[in-house]
């Protein structure tokens, strides 16, 4: 059986965390309102005051995140560990 290179273990790696994640930089911000009410608040101290905007319904929360300024990965990371433990 062939050896898979480095960079292709790294890609499956990437992909099962990937799928672990409750949140996503893909999702809008109004899905995961939806799904998780409790990210609202989170995303609000967080500094992400798209929560209650009529573009959360359409905009990413990797979009919202670049349109403040806000780390992508920071945001993505407090999110989950805290919709992981409630």
């Amino acid at each position: 059986m062939p050896k898979k290179k480095k960079s292709q273990k790294r890609k499956h790696i990437t992909k099962k965390k990937e799928k672990k994640l409750l949140i996503t930089k893909d999702m809008t911000i109004g899905e995961i309102i939806e799904k998780y009410p409790k990210a609202a608040q989170i995303l609000l101290e967080q500094g992400l005051m798209c929560v209650s905007c009529g573009m959360a319904q359409m905009e990413t929360l990797e979009q919202g995140a670049l349109t403040h300024e806000l780390d992508i990965n920071k945001l993505l990371r407090i999110l989950n560990k805290a919709l992981k433990t409630k």
